[in-house]
């Protein structure tokens, strides 16, 4: 069965400064709130919602410049505007919590942003559960560095060659071979005139300055947290997790192995299973 027929609904609009957010909820219960990272979209849930929303009213959406928020030229798609989005919607989400904190699952990028928000914007969560995050410094791939330097002539070459270094980049975050329809849900958003640029304008503005505006507060964290890091991550090494640990007081560290960056596909079941264990014991 194609994995396009268990895609998770974006069925909502949310007006961000003028542009349209993208998200989706599902379930009843306690919020939980999911934040994807680059280059993916909020369908890198779409086996772990479905799971925990039933117990949980969760909510998931595409960042700005991603999936199917808005992409347009020009516009700001950086770690300095994503934690300033999850801030909105948390707002606008938690007319309806009651005044409950939620719960935040985040990967990669979503990390980041997820602590930005807590830090810079005051974004209260019962708990923080951060997947292979880009939080501590150095990070960035090679490709990713020399992107930067060079967006205007990755913009423009021909769709097919945007499409195979797309394959391969997204194929090396995961340690299995991603099935030909999996890798579709991850490139379908990247491809086309608009996506493409969109691709390239994301890398281009990915900054370290925005995590070290915040790797020396970690320790302001005050909710409990549990850090998964896969042992066969090639984009950012585990060792970078291990620091990560030791800067939040507290935090909960679990090496996964058989998994590289996208464990969402590599080991879905330890995702799930570490949140299930880590909401039981806090």
């Amino acid at each position: 069965m194609s994995e396009t027929k268990h895609a998770l609904p974006l069925d909502h609009d949310f007006d961000f400064e003028g542009q349209p957010v993208r998200f989706g909820v599902i379930g009843e219960g306690a919020p939980l709130v999911l934040v994807h990272g680059t280059p993916f979209s909020s369908q890198v849930w779409r086996r772990i919602a479905p799971v925990v929303a039933r117990s949980r009213r969760v909510h998931y959406f595409d960042l700005l410049g991603y999936g199917e928020s808005a992409m347009r030229e020009g516009q700001d798609v950086s770690l300095g505007v994503q934690n300033r989005l999850l801030a909105a919607l948390i707002g606008h989400w938690s007319r309806d919590w009651n005044g409950a904190p939620p719960d935040v699952l985040a990967h990669d990028f979503g990390g980041a942003t997820s602590l930005r928000a807590a830090l810079l914007n005051g974004c209260a969560y019962r708990s923080l559960m951060l997947v292979d995050p880009v939080a501590v410094a150095p990070w960035g791939s090679p490709f990713v560095r020399h992107v930067r330097q060079h967006e205007a002539a990755f913009a423009g070459v021909p769709p097919y060659m945007h499409q195979a270094m797309l394959d391969a980049y997204l194929q090396g975050a995961a340690h299995r071979r991603l099935a030909e329809d999996t890798l579709r849900i991850y490139t379908r958003p990247w491809t086309g005139e608009q996506g493409q640029a969109a691709f390239y304008r994301q890398i281009a503005q990915m900054d370290q300055r925005y995590t070290d505006e915040v790797q020396s507060r970690y320790g302001e964290l005050t909710c409990p947290v549990s850090i998964l890091w896969g042992e066969d991550d090639e984009w950012i090494p585990v060792e970078r997790g291990v620091e990560l640990a030791s800067l939040i007081p507290g935090a909960r560290f679990t090496r996964v192995p058989g998994s590289g960056h996208l464990m969402q596909e590599d080991a879905p079941e330890a995702i799930v299973g570490e949140w299930l264990t880590f909401m039981h014991q806090r």
